[in-house]
């Protein structure tokens, strides 16, 4: 006797044959998956920061509060709303440091609205300072006949490529005062006997300039490609008009460049509102400086600052989302495809070039310099030996000792050269960036492919956000959610712990790149080896990968080049000798400025090193064909 499925048994089977069919196809069950991994890896420690802000930390001052009438019990677990009241309607009493007077100020005006408006201003700042030199800049390199421009392009992108601090550090050595901002006299009074005003050593003035020659690269390789790849028919076809060449650029070729531009907006913003070291090193209060010095002793209102900077980043996802879904295409109905038009600067291809070569040897050679003159001067940040002869005013003991000194400022280290301190924790560093590579260089490689085969599913669009988040999430907000998450599960200070949030972090460098690659790559090549029976690995070891393998080799590298010089993400993750970059504030602490700088000359010329090995192995560079090897 036969049974008749009920409608609703029949409408199950239905969808449970439509999954199995549905992760048949390989793309489909690896994104599914990644999906899952993701949501995981990503969503879950923000949750985790933001249970953060309710809990109760034992030695904090949510702790040490009276407000038991605030705190509710869930699971076993004591919550309370104090950490956000207090921040936001709190009281502190301060003592002026002169009149010696007590005064009463705003919890909220001190810790978060003066951070947060100070982190907005130098990140509105850098945004327009990196657009107006990089964008400029990619313009002469592009459209113009200015020379030099293989060396211009090359050494422009260094400010990017080496760690963030760096120019930072080269601030301090040249403008800083024994007058003004106290300590030793820099490279620029030495020099001149001039000097600069506390605004321009120290605060939003230098962070700003200093974030914005950081990130110029962004606007000059966004922009750039733009410049380079647009179609000459607009422009032809305005000038067959008799369009004046400033109404052209007015109208045609800034309307084209427009995507550049808003994409580097919101690159720049994301970054410099989590940047750490450049406002610490230049004495600036913005949210992230404000969360490491409230971390101690205000825990959960610190991890309130660390929420805003995800809100921020979830606000440049939906802009980023909704100025990519509304742009707009441009066609002629007259003008004929050709090379776009050089322009003719005459006399002031020389005068321009002069002036990039000055300002490119002072942001990209010059800091090498002085972080090598600096671990050769017996008391590093003292360029007095300009004036009184180099004889005297040089020592190699900050490389070559080799035992354990107390005397001469060495405070019982031992030289650069036979520190194990320093190349424990470098080979630490060359772990995590393997691991972090190989990591998120593979699940970004799947991701593309995998969005790539599924480009009108909702799905893939989800997985596709999930892995670009953490991009445009503040580093120190990616950070924090991976220290408060592993220090929940027991991984803190662990190489674990590292990898997990490196590799979250850099996934979209890889996801990006490759599917940028796979979009260009006909399905037909796929199609045919699927009808030969060919198996997936097979399909993607032997000819995707082969055909993508600059791309994909990219997406690898990425990650591997800017975990060398990372500090902000990995800073509140592991103890100062775990990797060579959190030694930075230890040995500044201890005041011994030769190592730090000995720190950052190995760092660059690593970095320097790698990138220039990539590129004569591969053929891949970031200034690769924006017009820079012409």
């Amino acid at each position: 006797m036969s049974t008749i499925a009920s409608p609703r048994q029949s409408s199950f089977k239905k969808k449970l044959n439509g999954f199995r069919t549905y992760i048949s196809k390989p793309q489909n069950a690896i994104l599914l998956a990644l999906g899952i991994i993701l949501t995981i890896t990503t969503i879950f420690p923000m949750v985790t920061i933001i249970r953060d802000t309710v809990s109760i930390h034992p030695g904090s001052i949510d702790a040490e509060s009276k407000a038991e009438d605030a705190q509710v019990e869930v699971l076993g677990e004591t919550y309370t709303g104090y950490n956000w009241s207090n921040l936001f309607t709190g009281t502190i009493s301060t003592r002026d440091p002169v009149t010696r007077e007590r005064k009463t100020q705003s919890i909220a005006s001190t810790y978060l609205l003066t951070p947060l408006l100070n982190s907005v201003l130098i990140s509105i700042f850098a945004c327009v300072g990196a657009i107006f030199y990089g964008g400029i800049f990619a313009y002469l390199v592009t459209r113009t006949n200015l020379k030099f421009k293989k060396y211009l392009s090359s050494i422009f992108i260094f400010p990017y490529i080496m760690p963030q601090w760096t120019l930072a550090v080269m601030w301090q050595n040249l403008f800083n005062s024994n007058l003004v901002t106290g300590g030793n006299d820099g490279l620029f009074v030495s020099l001149f006997h001039v000097y600069m005003p506390k605004w321009w050593c120290e605060g939003i003035f230098p962070v700003s300039v200093v974030l914005a020659l950081h990130y110029a690269p962004f606007a000059y390789i966004l922009i750039g490609g733009i410049f380079r790849n647009m179609d000459a028919n607009l422009e032809e076809a305005a000038t067959i008009l008799n369009t004046p060449r400033w109404k052209t650029f007015l109208r045609v070729t800034l309307p084209l460049v427009k995507p550049a531009i808003l994409s580097t907006i919101l690159l720049v913003f994301s970054s410099a509102m989590g940047s750490y070291p450049i406002p610490h090193y230049l004495k600036l209060a913005t949210l992230s400086t404000q969360y490491v010095g409230m971390s101690s002793n205000r825990a959960g209102q610190a991890s309130i600052l660390a929420v805003i900077m995800m809100l921020f980043g979830f606000l440049i996802l939906i802009v980023n989302q909704r100025t990519t879904s509304g742009r707009k295409n441009f066609t002629t109905v007259t003008g004929k495809s050709g090379q776009s038009s050089v322009v003719n600067l005459r006399a002031g291809k020389y005068i321009l070039a002069a002036v990039f070569v000055i300002t490119t040897l002072a942001t990209g050679i010059l800091p090498i310099i002085l972080f090598a003159v600096e671990t050769f001067l017996p008391n590093p940040g003292d360029y007095s030996f300009i004036t009184h002869g180099i004889a005297g005013h040089m020592t190699t003991k900050w490389w070559l000792t080799a035992e354990n000194v107390t005397e001469n400022g060495m405070y019982g280290q031992k030289g650069i050269l036979y520190n194990s301190e320093i190349w424990n924790a470098f080979g630490g560093t060359l772990i995590v960036a393997v691991f972090c590579a190989l990591a998120a260089g593979t699940i970004g490689t799947l991701v593309g492919y995998c969005v790539s085969k599924n480009r009108r599913s909702k799905w893939a669009a989800y997985v596709n956000n999930m892995a670009f988040l953490p991009y445009l999430m503040p580093s120190l907000a990616v950070g924090v959610a991976f220290f408060v998450f592993g220090s929940n599960i027991g991984i803190y200070n662990t190489f674990l712990l590292l990898v997990l949030a490196g590799t979250v972090k850099y996934i979209p460098f890889a996801s990006r790149s490759a599917l940028n690659s796979m979009m260009q790559l006909s399905g037909e090549i796929e199609e045919a080896a699927i009808i030969q029976d060919i198996p997936w690995w097979k399909r993607m070891t032997r000819i995707i990968i082969p055909i993508q393998k600059t791309s994909i080799i990219s997406g690898f590298l990425l990650p591997f080049m800017t975990c060398l010089r990372e500090l902000t993400l990995f800073m509140l993750l592991c103890g100062q000798g775990k990797i060579i970059t959190t030694m930075l504030g230890y040995f500044d602490e201890m005041g011994l400025y030769a190592f730090s700088s000995g720190i950052n000359l190995i760092l660059i010329l690593v970095i320097l090193v790698f990138n220039t090995l990539v590129n004569k192995l591969t053929g891949a560079s970031l200034d690769a064909g924006i017009g820079g090897g012409k």
